[in-house]
């Protein structure tokens, strides 16, 4: 399914006190309103993904799946900085007439919470009745939900946290000093910086996943072998797959966005912030995640009012979110009864 287009000449006014003008929104839609307009389930992806949600989230959305198109209006929508069809950095620039390239202004995941707001005015969609979003989408969809308020009856934030950690952060500037070595990166071209955002994806794989993942799925059989391990073969794989969908300008500013991440900035406080919060509200860690330990989801549970933590189990540590779907839909119907 291809994606739809929402255009905006006014642009947007950024947390940066910069303007993005005559900004350009890809979305998906799945299914249509019920009589009572009350069925709107919108997704807020994470890093890299795009605005198809059925592609990348099967299991739990999907045509026969928990989040089906006969029961749900189903909303996705590409991110600000992205490259799947949204405003991003190769983007041309209204001012020069070219692509953005190094010179995409910074965005905060306020932005990207702002954007969708005008896409929810547009489509005309006054009650969403659950916002789920996961990793950088979880940090968009609870910055949102601070606003939306009386627009908005259940959040879901699954491995995600109110502020990004400087662990976090650590791991995204590590995959930012792989790019930058790259000899290209300096260039203004769309394949600039390709061979440094594999070794960043590399790095990132490591913090999606754990010791126990390798050990169960790339440990070798042949005890004589001294090279060309399947551990080997496989950051170089992850790291060309990115590379064949994706560029290093959208990769480098989405890691800044996220590193920027604070709920209580400018609010008093973190907990403050949270506290704001009114919607029934799940949020969903996972016992093996290394780049969002359990203890951020449960900050956030506690200090939403009367928000719900549950804990899942999973080889797959983050991206566990992605692939523990009957884990979800389990915790999900317990949290909507």
């Amino acid at each position: 399914m291809n994606p739809k287009y929402f255009k905006h000449k006014a642009g947007l006014i950024l947390e940066s006190g910069q303007q993005l003008e005559d900004i350009t929104i890809a979305y998906h839609t799945y299914g249509e309103y019920n009589p009572e307009k009350n069925n709107v389930i919108w997704v807020c992806h994470a890093l890299t993904a795009n605005s198809d949600v059925f592609d990348w989230w099967a299991g739990l959305f999907g045509e026969e799946d928990f989040f089906n198109p006969k029961e749900h209006f189903i909303v996705c929508a590409n991110i600000l900085g992205s490259c799947y069809g949204s405003t991003g950095p190769l983007s041309e620039d209204s001012k020069t007439g070219k692509p953005f390239y190094h010179d995409f202004p910074q965005l905060s995941v306020r932005d990207l919470a702002a954007a969708h707001e005008l896409l929810r005015i547009e489509l005309g969609i006054e009650k969403i009745h659950t916002l789920i979003g996961s990793s950088l989408g979880g940090m968009q969809a609870l910055e949102w939900a601070y606003n939306l308020n009386e627009h908005l009856e259940h959040l879901i934030l699954l491995a995600s946290n109110a502020q990004h950690s400087p662990w976090g952060i650590a791991f995204n500037e590590s995959q930012r000093m792989a790019i930058a070595v790259d000899s290209t990166w300096k260039e203004s071209n769309d394949s600039a910086g390709l061979e440094g955002m594999k070794t960043a994806r590399s790095i990132a794989l490591l913090s999606y996943r754990n010791y126990q993942t390798y050990q169960d799925t790339q440990s070798e059989t042949d005890v004589d072998k001294l090279d060309d391990f399947k551990a080997s073969s496989y950051q170089n794989y992850q790291g060309l797959k990115l590379a064949n969908r994706f560029n290093a300008y959208s990769y480098w500013e989405l890691s800044k966005i996220m590193d920027g991440h604070n709920i209580g900035r400018g609010r008093i406080s973190t907990k403050k912030a949270l506290s704001q919060i009114k919607v029934k509200t799940l949020v969903i860690g996972v016992e093996s995640d290394l780049l969002f330990p359990v203890a951020e989801q449960k900050f956030v549970s506690q200090n939403i009012p009367g928000a719900q933590f549950t804990e899942i189990n999973s080889l797959y540590g983050h991206d566990g979110f992605l692939l523990e779907q009957s884990q979800l839909i389990k915790v999900i119907q317990s949290f909507y009864k």
